[in-house]
């Protein structure tokens, strides 16, 4: 993974502590990490960890240039070789279905040309929902990887299918996808 670079949004669930450790166990291994929070994800864990871990600025807005005039979504795509999202909820699952295009992490969806891989993190009853299946059937014929949720102990308090794959799975799902 050495110089490779990957393209990590970060979306507003509690999962995205995971996601924190897996850009530093991607940094680690020498990859080049930029990231991308919604807003709602900054609820969860502030920019600040993730600028720390990767030495890099996190994006959040689409015409809030740091890097390109034209807007981030434009100068992120084109440098990036992967991009994850994870923690990705229901809500992003859907919009990504549907094209929409509302938030910096949503736009580059539609703008990479890079290979998607997705990890889903949403309570159970969401993860069960007819619509939820039928958005990922629909994001996984557009051409994007899932790293499929396992069960376990929610945020909610129950028990169930919807929590994020840990850290360890997604590191390894990109490592064979970065060799392919």
């Amino acid at each position: 993974m050495k110089n490779r670079e990957i393209l990590i949004g970060v979306t507003g669930g509690i999962a995205a502590y995971k996601t924190a450790d897996l850009t530093s166990k991607l940094v680690q291994a020498g990859a080049r990490v930029t990231v991308v929070m919604t807003e709602s994800a900054t609820k969860f864990v502030g920019p600040t960890t993730f600028e720390a871990l990767t030495g890099r600025p996190v994006y959040r807005q689409i015409f809030e240039p740091i890097e390109h005039h034209q807007g981030e979504h434009i100068g992120l795509a084109r440098r990036a070789e992967l991009y994850v999202v994870a923690p990705a909820t229901a809500n992003f699952i859907a919009r990504a279905a549907n094209g929409l295009a509302d938030d910096l992490v949503s736009t580059l969806m539609l703008t990479v040309t890079c290979p998607v891989l997705v990890a889903p993190a949403m309570n159970t009853e969401m993860w069960n929902k007819p619509a939820t299946q039928r958005n990922l059937k629909q994001i996984e014929s557009d051409g994007i990887r899932l790293v499929q949720p396992g069960s376990g102990w929610l945020s909610c308090g129950q028990v169930g299918a919807g929590r994020m794959a840990e850290p360890a799975e997604i590191f390894e799902q990109i490592r064979v996808s970065m060799e392919s």
